[in-house]
């Protein structure tokens, strides 16, 4: 019975972050983010090299309206499909105002380092970015901050997402100085999901720990151990009218 209930507790526990780490791909565009954020700057690149700026920026608005149109059509999130392809359609414009393709990165360097100044200032005016924003997307309310040790494991998280940010600002930046657009292009996708995808990691393990620093994992723990009472109690019940007849 200690070996069942154990194993139930492991297994809720794996399910939980499991769903904790699909809720967070999801909110910011999951396996059709990462497509729609990458295949624009493979096909941008390339023909930019062999042809010039017009045929890059229309082959790469072309693919941004056929992983639009695709997204659509699998009846995706409205906002994340339509932002994705507004993103790659306000890059393009910046390129094609400054007559240079290193120009389609102008957007994405600034952000960065906007949201890395960000996250660090909410770092010391204590309201991490990270638990704002979780705490936030899931309806919660932010009685987390009086929380000494949740405060600790989303500054933790904050500051991996600063790192991020504030790295691909740098390098992204330096390469944009230099005119090497090709570098700068290959540079964005190896700095784009891989990092994110450790944050991600960093983050989930901060949800969890500010989980267990409020007590919310034993909440949880309660409901399977409730609806097992729940299902002895009901099966005693048949035997004991059983048992009558």
């Amino acid at each position: 019975m200690a070996e069942s209930t154990e194993s139930a507790e492991s297994g809720q526990k794996q399910s939980q972050t499991k769903e904790e780490q699909g809720t967070l791909l999801e909110q910011m565009g999951g396996l059709s983010g990462l497509v729609s954020s990458t295949l624009p700057v493979l096909v941008l690149v390339p023909v930019n090299s062999q042809w010039g700026l017009t045929p890059a920026l229309i082959s790469a608005l072309a693919v941004a309206v056929a992983i639009l149109v695709w997204r659509l059509a699998r009846k995706e999130n409205l906002q994340p499909a339509i932002s994705g392809f507004m993103a790659v359609a306000l890059c393009a414009a910046i390129a094609w105002f400054m007559g240079d393709a290193k120009g389609y990165f102008a957007y994405g360097i600034w952000y960065s380092l906007v949201a890395g100044i960000a996250f660090i200032i909410s770092i010391f005016v204590r309201w991490p970015l990270v638990g704002v924003i979780w705490r936030g997307i899931n309806g919660d309310d932010q009685r987390w901050r009086t929380n000494r040790r949740a405060v600790q494991a989303f500054n933790i998280a904050t500051i991996a997402w600063a790192l991020v940010f504030l790295a691909r600002f740098g390098i992204q930046q330096w390469l944009y100085v230099a005119d090497k657009t090709d570098a700068l292009g290959y540079t964005r996708i190896a700095m784009g999901w891989p990092l994110t995808l450790v944050a991600v990691a960093v983050t989930v393990w901060a949800v969890k720990a500010a989980n267990k620093a409020e007590g919310r994992h034993l909440e949880n723990a309660d409901q399977p151990e409730k609806a097992e009472t729940d299902s002895t109690v009901g099966n005693d019940e048949e035997v004991e009218a059983d048992g009558r007849h």
